[in-house]
């Protein structure tokens, strides 16, 4: 499938016209800006488009210049009630493909300047009745606004330019007419001066003549006198100006940023101009990237002389870092943060509460799926928000099992907690989070780290050669067994199924936190990423091993914990037991892996769960734990140094709360809504393949999958049997390939870089590329929860190429 985007050509300079109301004027401005364009750039090849239009074809729209108009449709309707005449369907994407050719059939050869003229105002309805502000947003044009002359139309042009903006276009001037009773471009020039906006005022036209001839000869005079006037000239000026920084600017990024920029998880040595994208903007599913490739290196010479695009499509293959949930540019998200920006900006939330925060509160524990959870602590993002669980946890465990830490005392620093977890963990970088993990790449050099913990190695889940395997560690068959093969992924969820096996685990289990117990050492709190461990290196866990590991921790008796004398636990059912069990779901929840808890994947409820990621579909940093009752209530006394004494100044501030709430009600809708049912419904399984299931879920089972992906089953079957590729899985929105490395796996290797690279350079017959994150021999992609199947299909056509 072609992707629009956002147009830049170096020798092409577009500018679109847009209404703040109806009956503004636009063609009227826009035939007098495409002569005076004429006068201005007697060497240009100036052009007018239309992309839709509606009525009758007219006089005006012969403007004396090459002019086009892509779908007429001859009633004087809005274009949505006059495309029901059509005799099919038009939809957006159809539109802006055509506009984009015809745009860039323009663009070789000598210079030229486009204007693109709209119809009606800003929110009029496109064909498909979604507003031209959203419509062609894909393609991001420098605009002019022509605003309104009329009594009104100060509110409704700065109406009209809100609304444009609050969806980043780039609006550089605003043209009208001068009207004397109103005076409205004397305020207007003002209001837009203050924001950087060019504001002229035109001759109005005159009152339309008694007859035909007389109007043509009248109009055709104005038009000869108006184009003079020196405004004309000031638009142009700017727009030539605006097209000239624009690529200024993209083409310096990549060196601007190599001087000042430190960037996170990069080596720098390494770093240099030509390996940093400049992002221009992004929508949907896609950057809009700036190619710093010589044509020679990334395309053919013909091929990129006869295009020259400055900007290329980039599938956002990380899903921007794992947050994106409704697509880049999503113009509801962005209403929703300027509305509480408006309502709120930013309030303390020391003792106060404002509905945005409580609102989410109550949203995050009515849905989690967790009756055990009560409380929710805001934080800022992921690591924090595991900072904060990692202390709820441990205060908890200390307070019953009668732990001192000993520092008011001034007796050292008292008894030492550790944690229990999974190798490959890793929960942030604030200092507590970082000892929560064992030694590696991330934290292996950092001066005060020291780990805190004791990690289990644990049996895997991938694909191999169209099968799914449950692989033991290395070195460890003797204690798990041999690899176990499936038939689907469901069986693999199936733990009820697989009890042999779980008693294999918790047999090890058990032994091995006896061994520890024996050695003295204290343990305050079981952390875990529930099913996958993404910067781990996207490691599928065994859901039955992590389910044990859980149950086994709650079952022990009290005295492996090390208690000093009497405890005070009296645990409900709904308290914590053991251990307080904290599952880290900052990547793996809100539905990245296809429900709203990744917890229910492993059929058991921690005591602290934290969200972040998706929380706000991509917008803003936001980060939630939630807290049972009894780990709450370890906090009180009438001590404050007894409270939980962590916060930030951002604390639940109100824009990322009422986004998140957005967010989230918009998935769940989508959820309900069987908006990921044809997904679910390409994971089925077929009747024949159902003999490992319960026969309760059969039925369920050949209808839609429980377990699935927005990666299609094909697809990722065919990638299994690659010679390079050591094993693969996809859940969810998430796929992740191993390339195979004679060295050795790890966040060393270099296996992935080539795949990545290749990706992102893309072919002579691809219109976009992707754009990839690699951890180690793992190359990820991820899409948003709202990437259509069409859009995967020609990613995975993509990838697939690649990789043979």
């Amino acid at each position: 499938m072609r992707q629009v985007g956002s147009v830049l050509w170096p020798k092409l300079r577009t500018l679109q016209i847009y209404g703040a109301n109806t009956g503004v004027g636009k063609t009227v401005v826009s035939t007098l800006l495409l002569k005076r364009l004429k006068k201005h750039l007697p060497d240009y090849d100036v052009r007018y488009v239309k992309p839709v239009s509606t009525g009758p074809l007219t006089e005006a729209d012969n403007r004396g210049v090459l002019s086009k108009t892509l779908y007429q449709f001859d009633e004087p309707l809005s274009p949505h009630i006059a495309a029901r005449t059509a005799k099919e369907p038009i939809d957006d994407q159809s539109i802006l493909l055509r506009l984009d050719e015809e745009l860039s059939s323009y663009a070789s050869g000598k210079d030229g300047f486009v204007v693109v003229e709209t119809a009606g105002g800003v929110l009029s309805p496109a064909p498909s009745g979604n507003t031209q502000a959203d419509f062609y947003r894909p393609l991001r044009l420098p605009v002019s606004l022509v605003g309104d002359h009329k009594l009104g139309g100060i509110a409704t042009t700065i109406s009209a330019w809100e609304s444009l903006h609050v969806r980043g276009y780039d609006v550089g001037s605003v043209m009208l007419f001068e009207e004397s009773r109103y005076d409205n471009h004397t305020y207007l020039k003002d209001y837009f001066a203050d924001r950087g906006i060019l504001t002229v005022s035109l001759p109005p036209p005159p009152a339309p003549a008694t007859s035909l001839s007389d109007d043509e000869k009248q109009m055709s005079q104005y038009y000869a006198d108006a184009c003079t006037v020196p405004a004309l000239e000031r638009v142009i000026t700017q727009a030539l100006e605006a097209h000239t920084t624009r690529l200024t600017q993209l083409q310096s990024l990549p060196a601007r940023a190599e001087k000042t920029i430190w960037h996170p998880f990069m080596q720098h040595t390494e770093r240099t101009e030509r390996n940093i994208l400049a992002i221009d903007s992004a929508y949907g599913d896609y950057f809009q990237t700036y190619q710093s490739l010589p044509p020679s290196e990334s395309q053919t010479r013909q091929r990129f002389e006869r295009e020259s695009h400055v900007l290329k499509p980039a599938f956002d293959g990380s899903a921007s870092w794992w947050t994106q949930g409704l697509g880049h540019g999503n113009p509801k998200l962005a209403l929703t943060a300027a509305h509480a920006a408006g309502r709120y900006g930013h309030v303390m939330f020391g003792g106060a509460a404002h509905e945005p925060a409580v609102g989410l509160a109550e949203m995050l524990l009515r849905n989690v799926g967790n009756p055990r959870l009560s409380r929710v602590f805001y934080t800022d993002n992921g690591s924090t928000g595991m900072e904060v669980a990692v202390k709820m946890a441990l205060k908890a465990a200390s307070k019953r099992y009668g732990w001192d830490a000993g520092m008011e005392r001034g007796e050292g620093r008292g008894d030492q907690v550790r944690i229990l977890g999974l190798k490959g963990s890793y929960h942030g970088d604030t200092m507590g989070t970082m000892d929560c993990s064992e030694p590696s790449v991330y934290n292996r050099k950092v001066e005060w780290y020291k780990g805190k913990g004791h990690w289990f190695d644990f049996p895997l889940v991938k694909m191999k050669e169209g099968k799914w395997l449950v692989e033991p560690p290395q070195g460890m068959e003797d204690v798990f067994g041999p690899p176990q093969e499936f038939e689907n992924l469901d069986q693999v969820f199936e733990l009820p199924d697989r009890g042999a096996v779980a008693e294999k685990y918790e047999r090890y289990l058990k032994n091995e936190l006896e061994r520890l117990a024996a050695q003295g050492i204290k343990f305050g709190a079981l952390i875990m990423e529930p099913v996958i461990l993404g910067a781990g290196g996207m490691l599928f866990a065994d859901p039955l091993f992590q389910h044990t590991l859980v149950k086994v921790v709650r079952e022990h008796a009290p005295s492996l914990y090390q208690t000093q004398g009497p405890t005070t636990e009296q645990p409900d059912e709904l308290s914590w037991r053991g251990i307080p069990v904290v599952f880290d779901e900052v990547f793996t929840g809100l539905y990245r892996l296809g429900r709203f808890s990744s917890s229910s994947f492993l059929q058991t409820a921690p005591d602290i769960s934290v969200h972040a990621k998706l929380l706000t579909g991509g917008l803003l940093p936001l980060c939630t734990t939630l807290a049972s009752e009894s780990i709450f209530d370890a906090f009180l006394s009438n001590d404050k140094t007894d409270a939980l004494l962590h916060g930030h100044s951002y604390t639940a501030h109100a824009v990322g709360c009422d986004i998140a709430k957005f967010s989230l009600q918009t998935m769940m809708e989508m959820d309900r809504g069987g908006k990921w049912n044809g997904f679910k419904k390409q994971w089925a399984i077929p009747t024949t393949g159902i003999s490992g299931l319960r026969g309760k879920r059969a039925t369920v089972a050949t209808a839609l999958a429980e377990n699935w992906s927005m990666w299609s089953k094909d697809f990722v079957t065919e990638i299994s049997y690659e010679e390079k590729v050591e094993s693969l899985f996809a859940l969810g929105s998430v796929l992740a390939i191993s390339m195979k490395d004679p060295a050795g796996s790890g966040y060393t290797s270099t296996a992935a870089t080539g795949l990545r690279d290749q990706l992102l350079a893309g072919t002579d017959v691809a219109d976009s590329v992707i754009h990839s994150r690699v951890l180690g021999n793992v190359l990820y992609l991820m899409a948003s929860m709202t990437t259509t199947r069409e859009t995967l299909e020609s990613i995975e056509e993509v990838v697939k190429a690649a990789i043979k």
